[in-house]
């Protein structure tokens, strides 16, 4: 109660002295003074979306509802009323920017309110197509046999028809898990496999479309904002939103191993602790919250992509091939464990049978890809 009473007493009183207080001091307005000394991202933006809402002047309430068309001309109106020189270029420049973003974000929210709104449907030859490309991208060596089928559960969906379970976030949720499972196969992919653990396995679509309801959500109330003002200098774009998707699908299955629930019947419990830490993240005003730096620790180093090996024509090259087996590993990041394979040797020493041998050693082997892979050493 107290809290509202000073905020009252604060906006409508004691923000306006201070205000002309200062103007006398400094010989500049609020506008000139946030602009002038803060540096570009959040916290300035933050503070012109606050003190243009905060204003008593007409012409700079309405700015933060302009159109980015109507951009240019907000600034030269803002700069005519509050008598600031049109050659200041800076401010121009900086106001310019800042009322990008403001707009960007409502736009940004309009455009993913649309798409939540738009229910899934089958008879829509794009929203099927949607669909299957998720399960190819997920399931690139399993063919679905039918659109209405109990394999769509192997991908964590909660039965025959993944439709139902879009009814919630509509087109929306269909679209993220698109968007993470095109742009970050591999990370996909392998948040699949860690979902189907025996202990602490949980549906990924079904989580997945969860964790669209949390951006949303973090989208709708404003709390994504000083993310997006600092990732963007300009107008946030519906990719952005996808981006910060990526990120929490890809933190929540760390966060989701690292607590080790007792069982899935907890997930509520899980998924609001999960999503009070992602909220104090975002209470930094320096924040950027991207899934490239979750993939960017010292020990890591990138490797060129290596060529198909040929079958080897001595017991050196055999003896070479041998010493780095890859291990399929449970955790986040790929594990390379060297051992040397090791057999009794005979009284009389025969000849290995090498291209049995290589087609063992090559089942271990990643599939080829078009980029660089990435390990962690020693």
């Amino acid at each position: 109660m107290w809290a509202q009473v000073w905020g009252f007493l604060y906006n409508n009183y004691f923000r306006l002295w201070l205000k002309w207080i200062l103007r006398l001091l400094t010989g500049k307005c609020e506008l000139q003074r946030l602009l002038g000394g803060a540096e570009a991202g959040a916290l300035r933006t933050l503070s012109v979306e606050h003190s243009l809402e905060a204003s008593k002047n007409k012409v700079l309430r309405n700015a933060v509802h302009v159109e980015e068309t109507e951009v240019e001309k907000c600034v030269r109106d803002i700069m005519k009323e509050k008598r600031i020189e049109q050659k200041d270029t800076r401010f121009k420049t900086n106001l310019h920017i800042s009322l990008l973003q403001i707009s960007g974000y409502k736009k940004l929210y309009l455009n993913v309110e649309n798409l939540r709104r738009v229910p899934y449907d089958s008879e829509n030859e794009e929203h099927e197509e949607q669909l299957i490309e998720l399960w190819n991208l997920l399931m690139p060596h399993k063919n679905l046999k039918a659109r209405i089928s109990k394999q769509w559960c192997d991908i964590g969906f909660q039965g025959e028809d993944p439709k139902t379970d879009f009814r919630g976030m509509g087109l929306l949720g269909l679209v993220n898990l698109v968007y993470f499972s095109k742009h970050y196969t591999d990370e996909a992919r392998q948040i699949l496999s860690r979902s189907n653990h025996p202990k602490l396995g949980y549906s990924y679509a079904i989580v997945g479309i969860n964790l669209t309801e949390m951006a949303y959500s973090l989208l709708k109330n404003g709390t994504l904002k000083g993310h997006l003002y600092n990732m963007v200098s300009g107008l946030p774009q519906m990719k952005h939103f996808h981006q910060f998707y990526c990120y929490l699908v890809y933190e929540f299955d760390k966060f989701w191993f690292e607590e080790e629930p007792e069982s899935i019947m907890h997930f509520n419990q899980y998924r609001e602790k999960f999503h009070e830490k992602i909220k104090g993240l975002l209470l930094d005003y320096s924040v950027v919250l991207t899934l490239q730096d979750t993939k960017k620790p010292s020990t890591e180093q990138a490797l060129p992509l290596r060529e198909h090996p040929s079958p080897p024509n001595s017991e050196c090259q055999v003896d070479q091939l041998c010493k780095c087996v890859i291990l399929e590993n449970r955790t986040s990041k790929q594990l390379f464990r060297k051992f040397k394979l090791r057999s009794r040797v005979p009284q009389e020493r025969e000849k290995p049978d090498l291209n049995c041998l290589l087609k063992i050693l090559l089942r271990y082997l990643p599939p080829l890809s078009g980029t660089s892979c990435t390990v962690k050493t020693d």
